[in-house]
């Protein structure tokens, strides 16, 4: 597994909608990547498996796309 993997455009995709036409708050939204990778923790399905720099990757991810599609 990489930081980057082909999961991180769907992110990008959700992220940069969910910013351009759902929050006006970056806070809400870092809330809401971070406690989605704890729950990933709970989730018994393979999808949910992935390293933990994989993890910091995605919310990387998450937060700028939120900041350009709000930009």
């Amino acid at each position: 597994m990489t930081v980057i993997n082909l999961y991180s455009l769907g992110h990008f995709l959700q992220w940069f909608f969910i910013g351009r036409f759902l929050l006006r708050s970056w806070y809400i939204s870092l809330v809401l990547s971070v406690g989605w990778k704890f729950l990933e923790f709970l989730i018994p399905y393979e999808f949910t498996r992935e390293t933990a720099l994989n993890k910091c990757g995605d919310v990387l991810v998450n937060c700028m796309d939120f900041l350009l599609a709000r930009s």
